[in-house]
């Protein structure tokens, strides 16, 4: 193995374009060391697909097999296992799971990762560890009931729940740590193969030697489902993983984009992670397919135009087409799910209606199906992520995954209605093309999300007065419940604010002005002194203490800046800006030069 590398397992996003997912590596490698100190629970990361969620615990995995002391008896020794969507038979679980746990076991303290994959024989590998490293009585065990594996003439009683208990088994046996990693976990019930091995991980994952860390690529069935309910109900603690900030957004489409070699105009970047939805893999996507048109990414149009195509036809289309298709075939009823999923796909309501459903299925397909029979099948897709179920109101409604619903739309006409591919495309770009601008005012649009990075980041701590122009220095609260961006708080002209943060009794409103050559004015502190009086009469009470911020690249008026010493108003021009970025450990605004 190159020492270089220093990897035991590989991951698949380069180390160029990886970004802002340091907190959760740093998170769960501190929970598998505290597990040392048997101060570490069962955790379960959730979060939608392509998150990222893989690539943590595979880079977590990563740090413990090579910053730790593998010759230390109390070092927390790494697993990683990630569940498959088909399985054959429990016996080859378990020896599949088994013989994966003496691979990670033994290759960590040999520190050696070709034993994760050779020997390819389950004898051989029992042969190398045995002739290369002292047996402990607890691993003793795992090689034990490998070798009885190996036997076609072995008989078990439930192997797959020794299997799921040998980590602990060992730990307990051993007085030792191990970190176990599972991926997939949804995996664990496979209803449609008559697979289920869930239950038996209720005694393993509460071990304080051996915590387990899992998560999944269905959100909804881990968290309301497996994890949420029955065997494993209030076994694990919780971590939620979402969207990138348009501020991370931007910083990944800037890399990927030289990475790939994309044409990306600085000021487009957080736009790209909008239009996005701060997914990392669409947001990766778009700009591949940018890269692969040479086409610079300058405007809306442009942008508009590549994520046609790669919803259509591109990246996009391959990974949620073959998610899409995957839950379907797992649900088993082919012709009529097709339809309900892409049906409901075309509510135009908040709520998805059951009874419309039923109508267009009897004049597209000639079927009476029951509305009973339809919220079955939605709530088995909902189970995928692919739409939602809101349990308590019993009622369903698309997901939160902009891009998802346009594809889900795309992918009914081609794959339901067996419309022709290239006439759908055209359409979807037609559809795009026509799409009305957004952002009129793209420097001031990038400012605001830098703007808004900064009172995530910096939340309980307190920045140096001189940065916002004032003697006291300012305190951010310790949690925001939310940060809008172009809200309006009321009706008529120039209402919206730009950035609004909730934090209970505290509440800020931003404005951002990246204006060059041109100062604020007292215009622009008359209307933030507007919007902040329609605020503090709807909040009433419960309002505390109301900040206002105003970013001014250039600076103010003279006649501005009398109406903000009245009013208390924060402001900060470039190099204030900077500066708190500076302080907040971000980066600086991007010199634009010529754009725009």
């Amino acid at each position: 193995m190159d020492k270089k590398q220093k990897k035991a397992i590989e991951t698949f996003v380069p180390e160029q374009v990886y970004t802002d997912r340091q907190e959760f590596i740093d998170f769960f490698y501190n929970s598998a060391l505290h597990a040392i100190g048997r101060r570490t629970m069962s955790i379960v990361l959730l979060g939608q697909r392509r998150m990222g969620k893989t690539e943590i615990f595979k880079r977590v995995v990563n740090r413990l097999f090579f910053e730790q002391d593998h010759k230390d008896s109390n070092a927390a020794v790494p697993v990683f296992y990630q569940f498959p969507d088909e399985v054959f038979s429990k016996r080859d679980f378990t020896k599949k799971y088994v013989e994966n746990f003496v691979r990670w076991y033994a290759a960590f303290h040999l520190r050696d990762t070709d034993i994760l994959s050779n020997p390819v024989e389950s004898h051989d590998l029992i042969a190398l560890i045995e002739s290369s490293m002292k047996i402990s009585k607890g691993f003793s065990f795992a090689l034990n009931f490998l070798k009885a594996l190996n036997r076609k003439d072995s008989v078990f009683a439930m192997p797959e729940q020794q299997a799921i208990d040998l980590p602990r088994t060992v730990a307990f046996t051993d007085n030792s740590t191990i970190a176990v990693f599972l991926d997939e976990f949804q995996n664990t019930r496979l209803p449609h193969q008559n697979f289920s091995v869930t239950g038996f991980f209720q005694e393993a994952v509460e071990s304080p030697r051996c915590p387990h860390f899992v998560t999944g690529s269905a959100m909804s069935i881990l968290a309301d489902e497996i994890i949420g309910k029955g065997a494993l109900y209030g076994r694990f603690d919780y971590e939620n993983i979402k969207a990138f900030s348009d501020y991370w957004g931007k910083e990944l489409a800037q890399k990927v984009s030289v990475y790939y070699g994309a044409d990306l105009m600085l000021v487009m970047s957080p736009i790209v992670s909008d239009r996005c939805g701060g997914n990392p893999f669409y947001i990766t996507a778009v700009i591949r397919q940018a890269a692969r048109q040479q086409k610079k990414i300058d405007s809306e149009e442009v942008l508009n135009e590549l994520l046609a195509v790669d919803i259509s036809s591109g990246f996009i289309w391959a990974e949620l087409s073959d998610q899409v298709n995957r839950w379907i075939t797992r649900v088993n009823e082919h012709g009529i799910t097709k339809w309900i999923l892409y049906l409901a796909a075309l509510e135009k309501e908040d709520e998805i209606d059951l009874h419309r459903i039923q109508v267009q299925l009897k004049k597209n397909e000639n079927i009476d199906v029951p509305t009973e029979k339809i919220k079955e099948i939605l709530i088995k897709l909902a189970r995928g992520d692919l739409l939602e179920y809101k349990s308590f109101g019993n009622w369903f409604c698309k997901i939160n995954d902009p891009v998802l619903n346009e594809f889900l739309k795309v992918w009914g006409k081609i794959e339901v209605e067996k419309q022709e591919r290239a006439l759908i495309e055209e359409d979807v770009l037609k559809k795009f093309q026509s799409m009305e601008k957004r952002f009129h005012e793209y420097k001031g649009y990038l400012a605001e999300i830098f703007m808004i990075q900064v009172l995530w980041t910096a939340q309980r701590q307190t920045i140096p007065g001189i940065f916002f122009h004032t003697r006291e220095d300012i305190t951010i609260p310790d949690r925001f419940f939310y940060i809008d961006q172009r809200r309006r708080p009321g009706t008529g002209r120039n209402m919206e604010i730009d950035i609004y943060a909730g934090a209970g009794k505290e509440v800020w409103l931003a404005e951002s002005k990246w204006w060059t050559n041109k100062k604020v004015g007292a215009d622009v502190v008359e209307n933030m002194l507007k919007q902040a009086e329609i605020v503090r009469e709807r909040e009433g009470k419960y309002l505390k203490t109301l900040r206002l911020w105003l970013f001014a690249h250039d600076g103010i008026t003279r006649e501005a800046e009398k109406l903000i010493q009245d009013n208390g108003i924060l402001w900060s021009s470039r190099t204030e800006l900077d500066g708190i970025l500076d302080q907040v450990k971000l980066r600086r605004l991007p010199d634009l030069g010529d754009e725009l």
